[in-house]
C-alpha cells in the first residue's frame, strides 16, 4: 500500500453514501492556494475549512436518510467536519489539505459519508516529461509531435514549484 496522499482540487467529484447523485467539490474557503493548473486559475485546493455546502449543485439528489411516502426528501449536504485529511501542511486560513482518502461528515448522517470519486486534477505533460525519454521511442508513440519543440518551448522551464 502506498503512503503517497493525492490531494483534491476545485472540480474533484464527491458521492454521499446517502445519497444518489454526484457533485464535484467547489471550494469556497479561499481565493489564494492552487495545485495543478498553469494558469492559476481554477484548481483550488480543498481544504478542512469548505464546510457547509462546498459543492457545485449543493446536492446529491435525494437523501436515503430522509424518506418521504415512496419517495426520499431533496439532499441538502452541510458538511461539519472532514475526516482523513493532509496533516503535515496547514493552509492560511487555518486549514488542513484534503485527500482522495478524506471523508466528509454530514449533520444529517452525523458520520462521514461523503467520499470522493476523482481528486479533480488534469494530467497535463510538461517538457521534463520528454527530456529523458528515448527519441525513438517517442516518435513511435506520438509520430505527430516533435520532442524537441516541446522542451525548448517550455514556458516553465527552470521554474521551481513554491511550498505551501
Amino acid at each position: 500500500m502506498s503512503s503517497e496522499k493525492i490531494l483534491v482540487c476545485q472540480g474533484a467529484m464527491c458521492q454521499c453514501k446517502q445519497g444518489f447523485a454526484p457533485d464535484k467539490l467547489k471550494v469556497l474557503s479561499h481565493k489564494k492556494y492552487y495545485i495543478n493548473d498553469s494558469s492559476g486559475g481554477d484548481k483550488l485546493v480543498g481544504n478542512t475549512m469548505d464546510l457547509g455546502i462546498p459543492f457545485e449543485a449543493g446536492t446529491f439528489g435525494q437523501c436515503k436518510l430522509q424518506p418521504s411516502g415512496s419517495s426520499y426528501l431533496p439532499c441538502v449536504p452541510s458538511i461539519v467536519k472532514w475526516d482523513k485529511f493532509y496533516e503535515k501542511v496547514e493552509l492560511g486560513n487555518g486549514g488542513m489539505i484534503l485527500t482522495e482518502e478524506s471523508k466528509g461528515v454530514c449533520a444529517i448522517a452525523g458520520s462521514p459519508v461523503v467520499e470522493f470519486m476523482t481528486n479533480g486534477q488534469m494530467g497535463a505533460p510538461q517538457a521534463s516529461n520528454f527530456e529523458e525519454e528515448d527519441e525513438n521511442v517517442q516518435n513511435q508513440l506520438n509520430p505527430l509531435v516533435n520532442p524537441e519543440e516541446i522542451i525548448n518551448d517550455d514556458p516553465f522551464k527552470g521554474v521551481t514549484a513554491k511550498s505551501v
